[in-house]
């Protein structure tokens, strides 16, 4: 059962309006990530994935990343629409997050420009943000979106989602 969407505001996105499959497109917001109080990533040249009932991913050149605080995780995962995803754990001045980052080593071709691009789970962060807002984590612990003011839901992961 499709629950009932938030009506977005001007200025704002439903996110019962992103497509699925899934869309990916370029962002110029400005997306910034701080863990135990270094920045660890911080561009405008991100790609954000939007998918129906999700709030925006947001994937990162591996340019403008600081590195040498990602390890390789344990993790391993798979995507019907991007494929198989590896995993990071960050570590920084003794502080770590295991399995905190994902990216797509050899994406489908459809999302080859998010290549090697790192997205990160905001809630073990100190700080994500989107154009200087700070975002809440999506819902649930698995899903990576980043929530701000301008996108409605309700989201997947929330409580009595696991139908959607």
């Amino acid at each position: 059962m499709r629950p009932q969407p938030i009506p977005p505001q001007p200025g704002q996105e439903s996110v019962w309006d992103y497509p699925r499959p899934p869309r990916l497109e370029p962002t110029t917001k400005h997306i910034r990530i701080v863990f135990n109080g270094v920045v660890i990533a911080d561009t405008r040249r991100a790609w954000r994935v939007l998918e129906t009932s999700h709030p925006p991913v947001y994937y990162i050149p591996p340019e403008d990343i600081r590195r040498e605080y990602l390890q390789p995780g344990a993790g391993r995962s798979f995507c019907e629409w991007k494929g198989a995803a590896g995993y990071y754990t960050l570590e920084v001045n003794g502080r770590r997050a295991e399995n905190v980052a994902w990216y797509y080593p050899k994406p489908t071709p459809t999302f080859a420009a998010i290549r090697d691009h790192v997205a990160f789970y905001a809630a073990p962060m100190d700080e994500c943000t989107v154009d200087g807002e700070r975002v809440t984590p999506q819902p649930g612990g698995f899903y990576g979106g980043w929530i701000t003011a301008d996108i409605v839901g309700p989201f997947k992961g929330e409580p009595g989602t696991t139908g959607w």
